[in-house]
């Protein structure tokens, strides 16, 4: 009894010091892992297709990080279900800083809220590492609609129930929300097309196929400059520098409506935390520089650079917005 009683001790500890080996081991790998880091080329992946503001801003803020990192940082876009595709394929890469993403108020906020069923979760699946970016959605509408402001526009589309379209750039995007939401202040009845991308939704409205949209500024700052859309409002609750001409949405009569665009980077959940705050540091030093801030603020962008927690609090924020909404108005996509 006493050498079994031994033996089975024996094996207990053991097993504690193979346990204990196997942590140390995997640690100070994790630590060489992360000294080293980066030694090979960094990608960001964009949920979204090229022209589209998380592209324009995974592009202005890659060329900078590969000067800061000393490794080549370049942008790769998955577009698709509102940036389900592209935010999957990072949820899975291994997490070793060298794939990440740079997720939106749509692919990272809004979609917890309106998919029935997602691939991955986005607050277990991903660590935050910094918001980069804050900008208003602007409403837009092809010249030939009759409609110079927001309440002639609802007037407009009052008259005709049903026989309007909006485009956004994919379900449960901060454009297909943002109009959600100006629907069931109003009371318009708009038929929602969704589309893989901003930019292939704002080509349709520039040639009348689709009525109206809401945006994200970015992209839509060259086409209401050049006429080719006529701009309504914006949806912060201050005006846009860069368009001071265009009303707010509530200076236009609805009261309490706001909507706002984030962007930021994150990773895989399990990266190591010294690559996600080297990374973090980084993007938080290029967003506040004054050499970048002007470069997002020509864009119609206001330029963040926050910490991994604070970053995580604002993705909190939204999906406990935007899901009571999703219910109401009946959004769930399969």
């Amino acid at each position: 009894m006493l050498l079994r009683m031994t033996r089975q001790a024996l094996r207990r500890a053991l097993a504690g010091a193979l346990l204990a080996l196997a942590t140390a081991t995997g640690m100070a790998q994790a630590a060489i892992a992360a000294d080293a880091y980066p030694s090979r080329p960094i990608r960001i992946v964009a949920p979204s297709t090229p022209g589209d503001a998380p592209d324009v801003i995974a592009r202005i803020l890659a060329e900078r990080l590969s000067g800061a990192l000393g490794t080549q940082v370049f942008v790769e876009n998955h577009p698709g279900a509102g940036g389900v595709v592209g935010s999957d394929i990072v949820a899975k890469a291994p997490a070793d800083g060298y794939t990440l993403i740079i997720g939106n108020a749509g692919s990272h906020g809004i979609n917890a809220a309106v998919y029935a069923r997602l691939p991955y979760d986005i607050q277990r699946d991903f660590a935050p590492v910094s918001q980069v970016a804050i900008s208003p959605n602007i409403m837009v509408v092809n010249p030939d609609v009759p409609a110079t402001s927001v309440q002639q526009f609802v007037a407009f589309a009052k008259a005709r129930p049903g026989a309007l379209s909006y485009a956004s750039g994919g379900n449960g995007s901060s454009a297909h929300m943002s109009m959600e939401l100006f629907k069931s202040m109003t009371g318009v009845d708009l038929v929602h097309i969704p589309y893989k991308g901003s930019s292939p939704a704002l080509t349709d409205v520039v040639s009348g196929q689709v009525a109206v949209m809401f945006v994200n500024l970015p992209p839509a700052v060259p086409l209401v400059k050049a006429g080719k859309v006529r701009a309504l409002a914006v949806t912060t609750r201050t005006r846009s520098a860069l368009l001071p001409d265009v009303p707010t949405v509530i200076e236009s009569g609805i009261a309490g409506y706001e909507t706002v665009a984030w962007f930021g980077i994150l990773a895989p959940a399990a990266t190591p935390k010294d690559i996600v705050a080297r990374l973090s540091g980084e993007i938080a030093r290029i967003a506040r520089s004054p050499e970048m801030r002007e470069r997002l603020l020509s864009l119609g962008a206001e330029p963040v650079g926050s910490t991994p927690e604070e970053f995580a609090a604002i993705i909190a924020r939204d999906i406990a917005k935007w899901t009571p909404l999703a219910k109401t108005v009946g959004i769930k996509v399969d």
